[in-house]
Parts: structure tokens; C-alpha cells; sequence
């Protein structure tokens, strides 16, 4: 993996050498550096960032672990092709974590490498089509980038229902309803199977819906995708969303993700219908912020099984979910956070539920761009042993 990331370096920066008329270096935070095309008919903005994680867990009369790792390291590139209105980003994963979990016959053996691959289309006036793989427009904290969190990571809601990427294609518009007042919908169909499956699609597809209402105007700099009020609104900014999703025949025990049902002896698939709403909000005002988010899932028959009619032990993980996290910035560019996230899981998938509360503390140096995040979390779980999780994190985006 490290020669094909550096010969990736290599071919990209003969690539700049070679074809571009201007190579500039950015401002910190801003990617390495730019490249603009001979003729201005394409432009490549460079940027890497990682995240370096402590992290202590210990349960209660229980053992602890004390664990240190390169939580993400992700490499950007992004700009556009032929016209400002045909966008690319591309995004790669290089970190173990990022990578883990795919390798299987259904990603011919290989890492998910590739986080991002997608061209954005602005084909007529507020019209917008994306197509390629990326984030579907599932929870609010999902979409938001793991560079640009309140907390050390995501909730635990994020954990059990987020749809997380995708490849298909997503068809995005927005209209101002007054002069502050905007909407924005978003439509997706995607394969179904998540990022980076090669065995094309095993279920059926999965369709994605989200309505935005934001009544007092944007955000500056995006802020409603970004955690922390950094550019300290001085008048009240809120985006209030839901997302329904429509995943025919999935044959995954969470929508696209999780594990795959196989039956009879992985012949085949099981397949069913699973219905996923997301309920959330964004709220800034002066340094402070709130976000809010509820997730529920169904399925049409959530107990996997075989074409005999004997249960295969997988389940659909269907309940519900809530998250709820507050901070405020203060002047010296440190912020305190607070978080409380609940999953009540249907007792047929024998999955915990369990209710986590979340104290965060954070030094912004240069925006995300540069800072350190610490938080201690306690997690009642129903039926184990409760935990108590303390991290210490580091981000660096150049």
C-alpha cells in the first residue's frame, strides 16, 4: 500500500509538472497546493489530512485498554473539469480503520480503498446532478466530514443507522422561498451494497429523499454541514431536515451496511424491504450550537431466513435513535460540548440498547483545521456491564 500511494504522488505531481501553467501553494488548511490547467479548462486542489487518536475504555469491576492509532489519514482532490460548473472530488482512505472492513469476494478481495469518487454536475439554474459514489443524504452528522466534528467521533446513533456512501446518483435543487428563507431537496438512487462493492448489485436499490428548510438564511461557510459555530453567526441560523430512504430487497442486516444474509449454505441472499426516517436540525448563534437528530428503522420481515423457512440468525437492526449535542465556543477559541445519544433496539435483533452521555472539550488553533479534541463518555448499556471511554485526539488538515 505505501509503494502505490507514493507512486500515486509521483504520477500526480509529474502530471502537474508537465501539464499545468501555474502550481500554487495554499494557505494552511487550504490544500498543498493548486493547479490550474494551461488553457483555465481544469483546476486540482491537493490536500491531505490525519487524525491521531488515544483512546482509554474501561468497564465497570470490568478490565480497561489503553489504545493508540492513526484513526483516519485521507487524501482530497477535488476541482473542476472543462467548466466551474462540472465539479470532481475524489477522496481516498489510507489508515487501516478507513480501509478495514471490506476486504471480501464482494470487493475482489481488496481494501475499500476509495471513499469519494463523484463529478457534480450544474446542468440548468439551481439544478444540480452528482453521479459516481459519495455520501448519501442520510443523518445530518453523517454527512457532515470527520474533519469538521464537535466531538472526537460520531454518535452512537451514527453507528447503528447511518447509510453512509454509496454509488449511484444523487439530483440536488434548492429555491429561496423569500429572500432569507430556503429549500433544498435531494434525490438519490444508488446500487444498495455500499462503497466500493465490484459484485455489482445483489438486492435491489436503495432510494434516498431529504427536504431542508432553512428559515433565517445559509450558513456562513456551510456551517450547517460543520460542527461548532467557528464563524460565530451574529444572527440566528437554523436548517431543520428529514430523510426518508426506500431500500428494496436489501440483503444487508443494516440498509447498505452491515452484514450480508446468506442462505442456504451462501447460495444465496435473503432479501426484504427496509424503511429508514431521519428527523434533524442544526442551530447557531454567537459561538453556540445544537444539533439534533432521530433516526427509525423497519423492515418488512426483519428475522433473516432460509428458502425452508429455518431462520438463519441474521437480523435486521431495526429501532430507534436519538442524539442530542450542544456547545459553546468561547472567545479564546476553546469550546465546551455536551452529548447525549439513545438506540432502543427491537428485542428480535438481540442487539444492546443503551444510552451514552458525552463530555467534550476542544482547542481550535486553526479552525478544524488544526485542533485537539478530548472527551469522556459513560455508556449505560441494558444488560452488560456499563463503560466508561476516555479520548484525546489531534487532527492535522493541510
Amino acid at each position: 500500500m505505501k509503494t502505490k500511494s507514493t507512486l500515486f504522488g509521483v504520477i500526480l505531481l509529474t502530471c502537474a509538472t508537465v501539464f499545468a501553467q501555474e502550481v500554487k501553494t495554499a494557505e494552511f488548511g487550504k490544500g498543498l497546493f493548486n493547479i490550474i490547467g494551461k488553457d483555465s479548462t481544469f483546476t486540482m486542489n491537493f490536500a491531505f489530512r490525519f487524525q491521531l487518536l488515544g483512546v482509554s475504555t474501561w468497564q465497570e469491576n470490568g478490565p480497561n485498554d489503553l489504545n493508540f492509532l492513526v484513526r483516519r489519514s485521507r487524501l482530497k482532490l477535488k476541482g473542476f473539469i472543462y467548466s466551474p460548473k462540472l465539479r470532481y472530488k475524489f477522496e481516498a482512505g489510507l489508515s487501516n480503520r478507513d480501509m478495514s472492513g471490506g476486504s471480501s469476494e464482494f470487493t475482489s478481495g481488496s481494501p475499500r480503498f476509495i471513499m469519494d469518487a463523484r463529478v457534480e454536475w450544474n446542468f440548468f439554474q439551481n439544478f444540480e446532478l452528482w453521479v459516481g459514489q459519495g455520501k448519501l443524504p442520510g443523518n445530518r452528522e453523517r454527512v457532515i466530514s470527520s474533519g469538521n466534528l464537535q466531538l472526537v467521533d460520531r454518535s452512537i446513533l451514527n453507528r447503528r443507522f447511518n447509510i453512509d456512501r454509496d454509488i449511484g446518483f444523487q439530483l440536488r435543487h434548492h429555491i429561496n422561498l423569500t429572500d432569507k428563507f430556503i429549500l433544498r431537496e435531494i434525490f438519490s438512487l444508488s446500487q444498495g451494497e455500499g462503497r466500493n462493492v465490484t459484485s455489482g448489485n445483489l438486492g435491489g436499490h436503495q432510494y434516498v429523499g431529504r427536504l431542508e428548510l432553512l428559515p433565517f438564511g445559509n450558513f456562513q461557510s456551510k456551517g450547517d454541514y460543520k460542527g461548532s459555530d467557528l464563524k460565530r453567526e451574529q444572527t440566528p441560523k437554523l436548517s431543520v431536515a428529514a430523510s426518508y430512504e426506500y431500500h428494496n430487497n436489501a440483503v444487508k442486516t443494516r440498509s447498505n451496511q452491515g452484514s450480508y444474509m446468506r442462505i442456504d449454505g451462501d447460495t444465496g441472499f435473503y432479501e426484504t424491504n427496509i424503511n429508514t426516517v431521519f428527523i434533524d436540525g442544526m442551530f447557531k448563534y454567537k459561538g453556540y450550537s445544537l444539533m439534533f437528530e432521530y433516526a427509525d428503522r423497519i423492515a418488512d420481515d426483519p428475522i433473516a431466513k432460509n428458502s425452508d423457512g429455518t431462520e438463519t440468525g441474521q437480523i435486521v437492526q431495526i429501532g430507534q435513535g436519538l442524539n442530542i449535542q450542544s456547545g459553546y465556543l468561547f472567545p479564546s477559541n476553546w469550546e465546551v460540548t455536551g452529548r447525549y445519544s439513545n438506540i432502543k433496539m427491537d428485542e428480535i435483533t438481540k442487539v444492546n440498547s443503551s444510552a451514552m452521555y458525552t463530555l467534550g472539550f476542544s482547542k481550535f488553533l486553526v479552525g478544524h483545521k488544526l485542533k485537539v479534541q478530548s472527551d469522556i463518555s459513560y455508556t449505560d448499556i441494558q444488560g452488560k456491564a456499563n463503560e466508561f471511554m476516555a479520548r484525546l485526539q489531534m487532527d492535522i488538515h493541510f
